[in-house]
């Protein structure tokens, strides 16, 4: 009979390696001995912590951690059915919504903040590319999200995240939001400037970021 540690070591190193056939596979395996909450806390999200140290020691490249979000996501995606309402209410850490703004198509970095933050607890709702302001926030309030994040890799489409902080403040909505702003086109001073909460220059400072900012607004 297979043992709850050794499928989760099966699975955590799946994920790691970046196998997607072999995490559903696995997870499916997994559910049969272990809960739906353990495999994500004990399985899953630390094959991804994993996957983000090693990347932040440069052991591992861009390309390996896209096959580990992809493995991940398929993993996830069998997991997450088993999870009741207050069982995900009690695990997530807040809800983000997360998009690439107007007038930019480039979505990779994004894509990979929206798996390491799902993975790190986060319930992520990723809206896409080129994506205006008022979609945005009409879905941040939609949700109830703590947290809008938006990704702009061209300069041209700065103004529009300009516009998405004018947005929040007209609507008397800026106290409601954690902003956080990145790509390549951002830069901490710019985001400073604009009045954004938090700045990420790669997916791993992103993740710690609105990991911290949630949690301080959790503890005001």
């Amino acid at each position: 009979m297979t043992q709850p540690l050794d499928i989760c070591i099966e699975l955590k190193n799946s994920v790691e390696q970046g196998e997607p056939e072999r995490s559903k596979s696995l997870a499916e395996k997994a559910l049969q001995v272990l809960d739906s909450i353990s495999i994500i806390k004990e399985c899953l999200i630390p094959a991804m912590n994993e996957v983000g140290e090693k990347f932040s020691r440069l052991e591992i490249f861009l390309p390996e951690v896209m096959m580990a979000a992809e493995a991940f996501e398929s993993a996830i995606k069998v997991v997450e059915p088993k999870i009741t309402g207050e069982q995900k209410k009690a695990l997530t850490m807040g809800k983000v919504v997360i998009a690439t703004i107007q007038g930019d198509i480039h979505d990779l970095g994004k894509n990979i903040v929206a798996m390491m933050l799902k993975a790190a607890g986060f319930e992520v709702y990723d809206l896409g590319r080129d994506v205006p302001p008022d979609v945005i926030l009409k879905k941040a309030v939609e949700v109830d999200a703590d947290i809008i994040a938006v990704s702009a890799l061209m300069s041209t489409s700065l103004p529009y995240v300009k516009d998405l902080v004018r947005l929040l403040v007209e609507r008397g909505l800026r106290s409601k939001f954690i902003v956080m702003v990145g790509g390549g086109a951002v830069t901490r001073e710019w985001a400073r400037e604009i009045g954004a909460d938090g700045y990420g220059e790669n997916f791993e400072e992103a993740v710690k970021a609105a990991i911290e900012l949630i949690n301080s607004r959790k503890n005001a």
